[in-house]
């Protein structure tokens, strides 16, 4: 079991087009659903969403949208950035913390949503430079719903199938101002509108959630290093093998490969998840 610090050194990548991404919060800072109640999943009336394929190729590709690899079914991309057509789409969406560029928006427009210290300074996830969202409350996970609910629905309306939520472990550098219950109670907010727009929600790393999946809503598990930190049988059993892991060395892949290579959707890439033909861009598959 990998400590702490092991897994905020892999388990938080984040591409590096915070322009966008900042000009994505802005034009999503409207109201969007504000259920305040922890109830799970999605509605009675909503059709179950599309699920991702299981053991199909993968590419993650947060850092920048390029032409899909031969192979490739699956992808993930950004909320800034285009669906590929023809493919089976993941809208990443960093649902817990804020990005680096956007911090000063939030503190403009929603300063009470950033998780402050006793001093009133935001908690930063420093590995990354993100100030933590403050899922403490019911009245703030409802804020915070609205918010990154609309960016939800902005997946939904460019076509993607699914939304991965990132930092649901953000409890972890939280300093103990936050709980998993009140990501589990948020998560279940922002898997509710998935399913409300016809997206299946993936749960996002935090791994130690699982036997919380059902209060959360989660359909399907993206996972990073779940081989190189042999994790991959965990997400394997809970999601009945709808696993898309990302593993950023060459021995995480062999040992993902070498267990999981038959059942498990597995790629690997550079830690900056660089755009193909940019320097250090790296694309492995089993």
């Amino acid at each position: 079991m990998q400590t702490t610090a092991a897994r905020a050194n892999r388990g938080r990548t984040r591409a590096l087009v915070t322009v966008l991404l900042l000009g994505a919060a802005l034009s999503g800072c409207g109201a969007g659903q504000g259920d305040g109640s922890p109830a799970p999943g999605r509605s009675p009336s909503a059709a179950r969403p599309a699920l991702p394929p299981v053991h199909a190729g993968f590419d993650y590709q947060i850092g920048g949208a390029y032409p899909p690899p031969d192979g490739v079914r699956v992808l993930s991309r950004d909320r800034a950035h285009d669906p590929a057509p023809g493919h089976y789409n993941v809208c990443y969406v960093n649902g817990f913390q804020a990005q680096p560029d956007a911090l000063d928006w939030w503190q403009r427009h929603h300063p009470g949503l950033v998780l402050r210290t006793g001093s009133g300074k935001p908690v930063m996830d420093t590995d990354w430079n993100e100030a933590l969202l403050d899922t403490s409350t019911a009245a703030h996970r409802k804020e915070l719903a609205g918010i990154v609910g609309r960016w939800i629905d902005g997946c939904a309306e460019k076509g993607f199938q699914a939304v991965e939520v990132d930092n649901l472990d953000s409890y972890e550098r939280s300093g103990d101002r936050l709980s998993r219950a009140d990501n589990v109670a948020f998560a279940a907010l922002l898997t509710r509108q998935a399913h409300r727009r016809g997206l299946a929600a993936g749960q996002k790393n935090a791994q130690e959630l699982l036997p919380r999946r059902t209060a959360m809503g989660f359909d399907f598990a993206v996972a990073e290093e779940c081989g190189q930190y042999d994790e991959c049988d965990r997400y394997a059993e809970a999601y009945d093998d709808r696993v898309l892991d990302v593993e950023y060395t060459a021995e995480g892949l062999a040992a993902a490969c070498r267990t999981w290579g038959e059942r498990l959707s597995v790629v690997r890439r550079d830690l900056d998840v660089r755009p193909a033909g940019e320097e250090g861009h790296r694309y492995e598959r089993c």
